[in-house]
């Protein structure tokens, strides 16, 4: 490698409809006592449970989240639908999540000083593509009118530091000149909105990162991309079960076991000490610290988790510039949530600082980026 590789640009969508905590609860509260109702029977011979009742402050207490973003509103507070009502599109249409991409990466190229020219590697890469192929990545690339290739990289909630992963090794390699990473989390669809412990966790939401060499990149606010890290270890405690093969199974495709569940408290037990060896053992090959970092980009899943994570790499809490929580509003926006912290806090920073990008989640999966501001 003869230059540094760099990301020289971000950029994050938002869909144009919110949903607070609640609107949220009253729905669900009113679809659980219809439930209960037209239930009764059932549950009083205990041949089925009762749906409990949720709360905004439960829900805030719980995760942190306020509000989150929706790519549609329509049918989610429908208690007799509990689910988005997205219309479909012809096939000689642009896909929802494509067009949720295409908005992310304008803005991402935009930020870099970089156009379609600039780039020849375009990867889609998030927790839920909404078809099998041809790959997202592949319409975005014809869309934006971008020459090279194109691929999807499913790796749940880490699903956009592996994709810079990528990156970062085939500009390093000089396999690529400009890599478009894009992260269009279309998660809605895949909530449970019938569930109390999960109906509140995901937001919908599209970022982008162009990522480069160091001597092209004419950007304003550039950073270096000092090293990388991955690890995974196999998990059942996240799990997302939909797919083709539950025609061939004669099972209900779209039961509570095919949509996102988890098992949240060991999950949390889990994957905190797992981040913080993770980020630990990344910092010293560098001979860094945490008192070295100017600038934490932490996956936003969870307020506890990433509290918890920052007070043991710091030795004591962790301050809003230090470590920027953004899923107050956002929610879990999948592996997205790392990625909207460093687009909305990185323009303060100084050259020289060092920030790290992390995301931790379904697999388990963790990846890590080490960063320096040029």
């Amino acid at each position: 490698m003869t230059n540094s590789v760099v990301i020289s640009g971000s950029g994050l969508w938002n869909p144009p409809h919110s949903i607070s905590n609640e609107e949220l609860v009253e729905a669900y509260n009113a679809y659980a006592q219809q439930f209960n109702a037209q239930n009764g029977d059932a549950i009083e011979a205990g041949t089925l449970s009762a749906k409990p009742l949720s709360s905004a402050e439960f829900i805030q207490k719980a995760s942190g989240i306020r509000s989150r973003y929706c790519y549609i509103k329509d049918g989610v507070l429908d208690i007799n639908r509990m689910r988005p009502n997205i219309p479909e599109r012809p096939e000689e249409a642009l896909s929802d999540q494509a067009e949720m991409a295409i908005h992310a990466a304008k803005l991402a190229l935009k930020a870099a000083n970089k156009t379609a020219q600039d780039i020849d590697v375009v990867i889609v890469s998030c927790a839920y593509t909404q078809r099998s192929y041809p790959a997202l990545a592949i319409e975005v690339q014809n869309a934006l009118g971008i020459k090279g290739f194109g691929f999807d990289m499913l790796v749940a909630c880490s699903a956009a530091t592996f994709a810079l992963h990528r990156a970062y090794e085939m500009i390093s390699a000089g396999t690529a000149k400009g890599v478009l990473v894009i992260n269009p989390e279309l998660t809605s669809p895949q909530v449970n909105y019938c569930d109390r412990d999960s109906h509140f966790i995901f937001g919908d939401v599209a970022t982008a990162m162009v990522v480069e060499n160091a001597d092209t990149a004419s950007s304003q606010h550039v950073f270096e991309i000092v090293s990388t890290k991955a690890v995974t270890q196999f998990s059942n405690n996240i799990r997302s079960n939909f797919g083709y093969v539950s025609r061939a199974n004669d099972v209900d495709p779209y039961a509570a076991d095919k949509l996102f569940h988890q098992e949240g408290r060991k999950v949390f037990k889990e994957v905190c000490p797992m981040a913080v060896v993770h980020i630990s053992e990344h910092l010293a090959r560098h001979e860094l610290t945490s008192a070295d970092i100017k600038r934490w980009w932490l996956h936003q899943a969870n307020i506890n988790m990433n509290s918890l994570i920052s007070k043991k790499l710091l030795g004591r809490e962790a301050t809003l510039e230090e470590a920027p929580i953004v899923l107050d509003q956002y929610a879990n926006t999948a592996s997205a949530g790392s990625i909207i912290a460093f687009s909305l806090h990185h323009q303060d920073l100084q050259a020289g600082d060092y920030g790290l990008l992390c995301s931790f989640g379904a697999g388990y999966s963790i990846g890590s980026l080490l960063v320096r501001k040029k």
